[in-house]
């Protein structure tokens, strides 16, 4: 393996010296044994740490996030110029150092301080993801330390993406001569790269955090989320929906909607004019607008430059939450654009530093809103049932003495109240001018009181657990399409014979499609299985995204009977509309309906629903195209038409009974 790395810095040195100045400097492809000596390596490397990950799977991941960057870097890189190629060596060598170290159980990374890069490995698709940390010179692993989750701004995917993240942290691990003298750690998650945090961006800051939470002492409840431009928009997302994860937000110069912010006067930006009716409600799912209300649970301090382009956002974000009885504190920057201006940053760090003296608090005076079942849960509230989907939920409660007094719900039909975080049970709740005995329950610290309102007149069910229709959308289980994607999934893949030629090549060319997507945006390896190799296991642990027919795909053979749609060979009946089935594919994605699966999505013939034209110009345009469901004529020429070709001949939302409402919606 020493042979192998000697080889490669060879080839580079070997390469800069036989040109030009000028040569060695222009971008250029790399020759084929450059080529080949950096595959080598990386192979050797992986079989090596696959061989022995079962000793400490963990540490494996800052081992492989090296071998991750020049992979990818091989894959879609064509020209590499001086620096890049430098990056590719320094990786090479630094993977290879990483692993004769957990060879050796050398633990030294354990006490390491300033920059570091780490990784873990995902649990939505096994990919390994990097992330940058700071570590203070006055870390002790036996106090509790505050943690900063810093989101960085707009990053293109490209093919230098991880490698140059990584040298962004990575100053090698030994001890560092410098480290910063802060009260906190920082956390630099890449977030799966450029989507503002969203779908499985999202997923990567929280699981970034828990790797971290795992590694160091952290104090829960003092972890601040902050970030600049894209990052302060995820700072806005992930912080006013996730509002009791933090003690303080603070969003630099962050856009908070959509249709708004496209619609800045600059060059590459698309603007977003009236949607389908189903898009714009998928929007409330994700303009941080709508959820202002929630900066009541969380402090937020934010800051934008005086002469901003982006400057509005923050102002709509300030007008949203005086319509909620609150007050923004915006710090304006004098004579500057869209950069972090060092003076204000220092004044908003001082004022998050005081609210991180309190720490994390569960109030007893709560009230929180969302707009989807997907962001339920604050403190010691969490909304179980909606009347409607994207339409703003609300709920306010106070515990007064040993009375849970709540005011009206809005648009709530299920609620839960986690008592362990009270020091006494309360005796009753009154919900409006309703009042109701609380029954006296278990003493299990994750106790639960439920309350229902069906049908009728609200209901206190002692039991703890979700009570009602399963059929109904629940936390979890609430769709969109993107949603599947959030956590564990596997694609599956059809074998069999084929009710229609055309649409089962067009299932299989929209795998294919979401397979080369995933990888170039989402920085992972698509799970795929042949329907034939499906296990129970996959059945119970994860979200199964069926591509095919009835025909091809055994698996949808099998949850067919119990989906809202007629399929045969001849007709697709659905929402409506009865159609050729040699023509028209569904897409849909529902609670999977086979035993053992209850707790999973089961997806017909689709990935994201937005593709590579959103994926590869800006974040903001990654919202749901189709809802729950769509119907989609296909082209006759199949899988031999690149891109694939589909046209969208109707598409929605099912109710919260998972059923359609309205047959035919725009």
């Amino acid at each position: 393996m020493h042979r192998v790395s000697v080889r490669w810095a060879m080839a580079i040195a070997c390469s800069a010296l036989c040109g030009s100045y000028c040569l060695a400097q222009a971008p250029r492809a790399l020759s084929d044994e450059e080529r080949a000596v950096a595959e080598r390596a990386i192979q050797d490397m992986t079989t090596t740490l696959d061989q022995e990950s079962a000793r400490r799977p963990h540490e494996t991941s800052d081992i492989a996030i090296f071998l991750k960057g020049v992979e990818w870097a091989l894959h879609y890189g064509r020209e590499f110029n001086s620096s890049d190629r430098e990056l590719l060596e320094k990786a090479t060598r630094r993977g290879r150092e990483r692993l004769a170290g957990w060879m050796k159980d050398d633990h030294s990374r354990a006490t390491q301080r300033g920059k570091i890069a780490l990784g873990y490995r995902s649990i939505i698709d096994g990919s390994v993801q990097p992330y940058g940390l700071i570590v203070p010179q006055g870390y002790e692993h036996t106090k509790p330390i505050r943690l900063d989750v810093v989101l960085h701004g707009s990053t293109r995917a490209e093919a230098m993406t991880e490698l140059r993240f990584i040298n962004k942290f990575d100053e090698g691990d030994g001890e560092n001569s410098s480290p910063p003298e802060q009260s906190f750690i920082e956390l630099h998650p890449l977030g799966r790269v450029e989507n503002c945090y969203r779908w499985s961006g999202e997923v990567d800051v929280f699981e970034a955090i828990e790797d971290v939470c795992r590694r160091y002492n952290i104090d829960r409840d003092r972890i601040v989320l902050r970030g600049m431009s894209m990052g302060a928009s995820g700072t806005w997302h992930l912080g006013l929906k996730h509002p009791d994860r933090f003690v303080a937000l603070g969003p630099y110069c962050g856009y908070v909607d959509t249709h708004h912010f496209s619609m800045t006067p600059i060059p590459h930006f698309v603007q977003v004019g009236p949607l389908p009716t189903y898009q714009e409600l998928g929007l409330h799912m994700l303009d941080s607008l709508d959820y202002a209300a929630n900066a009541g649970v969380v402090p937020v301090i934010a800051c934008m430059g005086e002469k901003d382009i982006f400057f509005q956002a923050h102002v709509m974000m300030s007008q949203a939450m005086q319509r909620e009885g609150l007050t923004l504190i915006n710090l304006i920057s004098p004579g500057t654009g869209h950069v972090l201006d060092p003076v204000t940053h220092a004044a908003q760090m001082r004022l998050i530093a005081e609210r991180v003296i309190a720490g994390r608090k569960s109030p007893s005076d709560l009230r929180f809103v969302t707009w989807t079942l997907k962001y339920s849960r604050c403190h010691w509230l969490e909304i179980l049932g909606l009347k409607q989907h994207y339409a703003r939920a609300e709920l306010s409660a106070q515990l007064a003495n040993d009375e849970l007094i709540i005011a009206e719900p809005r648009n709530v039909t299920q609620f839960a109240i986690t008592t362990s975080q009270f020091s006494t049970r309360p005796k009753s709740v009154q919900i409006g001018s309703i009042k109701l005995a609380i029954p006296s329950g278990k003493t299990q610290a994750d106790e639960r009181i439920l309350v229902s309102r069906w049908s009728g007149d609200w209901q206190v069910d002692n039991s703890g657990l979700v009570s009602g229709p399963q059929s109904r959308k629940r936390p979890g289980l609430q769709g969109p399409i993107d949603d599947a994607f959030t956590s564990p999934f596997l694609c599956v893949r059809g074998t069999g014979e084929p009710w229609n030629v055309a649409a089962n090549d067009y299932a299989n060319a929209s795998l294919r499609r979401f397979s080369d997507e995933w990888h170039h945006y989402f920085r992972g390896t698509l799970p795929i299985k042949n329907d034939v190799d499906v296990t129970d296991t996959d059945l119970r642990t994860r979200h199964l995204i069926l591509f095919g027919d009835p025909g091809s795909n055994g698996w949808i053979a099998k949850v067919l009977p119990q989906l809202p749609l007629s399929w045969t060979k001849q007709s697709l009946r659905f929402a409506g509309h009865d159609l050729s089935s040699a023509e028209h594919v569904p897409a849909l994605i529902a609670p999977n309906p086979l035993p053992g699966a209850d707790e999973h999505y089961v997806v017909l013939n689709s990935g994201h629903t937005f593709r590579e034209s959103e994926l590869s110009k800006v974040n903001y345009l990654l919202f749901p195209r189709w809802g729950d469901w769509a119907i989609l004529k296909i082209d006759s020429a199949g899988s031999n038409v690149t891109p694939v070709a589909e046209t969208v001949l109707s598409a929605g939302f099912f109710d919260e009974e998972w059923q359609i409402q309205d047959a035919k919606q725009d």
